[in-house]
């Protein structure tokens, strides 16, 4: 395996030598090292490890310059680009311990990286569209109810389809992380930054603000936020989002989370995705990602919406097929324990 320094001579050019490197733990899909830049310490990212490397890399680079926009930053500076070798150089930004309510400053730093293209369009910027769930994550989903021996209420294939009717036609256009997990997020004296912007894409923001609410989804440290935490970081999120924007969050937080609860893909980490009906392998296996299982990130989610669907009218036949699924999984299996409610330390 190579791994050097991918330090070109473009970059040297722009951005003087690049000295004491030191190689730092990343994902698979990236190499990454802490270096001196005349004096300055920086990092340098090279996007590696599969067929979608440019795509990655682009969408990085993309969201990086869209979120420059945000003053103060959400995100380290951008000091130079090598698209060729698929290269990024940021200003390092010193991580410290986040504090007992780091969801609070978490959803405002969310929100006003969500309004970097809210009010402004990110015209001639190359990012997809957010991808949300589809036909066959709704089948998936009701035929895991039929293997779990649970009656699907009258009606709720129909709300299924209306839900995702509602996430297709969401307003659009706020820059989304893609994977706004916590260690994705660096707490500074000056607030938060973001990186790892490699899923990015423009769409409705509450898919994000939704992780609080289920427990940060695609993410290995699942948690559980406690209510009146939950309660004052969406409220931050609002008053975040309305400052910039002059506006309400569009959108709608409560389809936005049950939209979670039917992706299977959501159960596995990104290598997995798109490579197995998840949800179908439950009633068979359980596995561990991280702080929890896949059984208890399901049951924790089906929790969460069954108690959130309650009222809606529109949504009535879901909550009751969450809570006895929920119920089902935990007769099965009783030891399946909620997440943790903090956050780990090396997230």
């Amino acid at each position: 395996m190579v791994t050097e320094l991918p330090f070109t001579e473009g970059l040297r050019g722009r951005l003087g030598p690049a000295r004491h490197a030191v190689r730092l733990d990343s994902s698979p899909r990236s190499r990454v090292w802490r270096v001196d830049l005349r004096g300055t310490p920086a990092v340098v990212k090279q996007a590696v490890g599969s067929a979608d490397a440019d795509e990655r890399y682009a969408r990085e680079v993309a969201a990086l310059r869209l979120a420059s926009r945000v003053t103060p930053p959400v995100v380290p500076r951008l000091l130079g680009t090598d698209p060729g070798a698929r290269v990024l150089v940021l200003e390092h930004v010193a991580h410290r311990r986040p504090s007992p309510d780091w969801v609070v400053g978490y959803a405002a730093a969310l929100a006003r990286l969500h309004a970097a293209t809210a009010s402004v369009p990110a015209d001639g910027v190359s990012l997809p569209a957010w991808s949300g769930p589809g036909p066959a994550d709704l089948g998936a989903f009701l035929a895991l109810a039929g293997r779990l021996a649970v009656p699907v209420p009258d009606g709720t294939g129909a709300e299924l389809e209306a839900l995702l009717r509602r996430l297709g036609a969401a307003p659009g256009g706020a820059l989304l992380h893609g994977d706004p997990c916590p260690g994705n997020d660096l707490h500074t004296p000056d607030g938060i930054r973001f990186i790892d912007f490699e899923q990015s894409s423009l769409g409705n923001g509450l898919a994000e603000l939704a992780y609080l609410r289920m427990g940060f989804p695609t993410c290995w440290c699942v948690t559980d936020t406690p209510g009146p935490l939950l309660r004052e970081a969406e409220a931050a999120y609002g008053a975040a989002w309305q400052a910039a924007t002059g506006g309400a969050p569009p959108g709608d937080l409560v389809d936005a989370c049950a939209g979670w609860l039917v992706r299977g893909d959501a159960l596995v980490q990104r290598a997995h995705r798109g490579t197995a009906d998840h949800l179908a392998r439950l009633p068979d296996e359980d596995w561990e990602w991280g702080t929890v299982t896949a059984r208890q990130r399901l049951a924790y989610r089906l929790g969460v919406v069954a108690r959130l669907t309650a009222d809606r009218d529109d949504l009535r036949g879901l909550s009751r097929l969450a809570a006895a699924m929920r119920e089902r999984m935990l007769s099965l299996r009783p030891g399946l324990a909620p997440p943790p409610r903090e956050r780990p330390e090396d997230a």
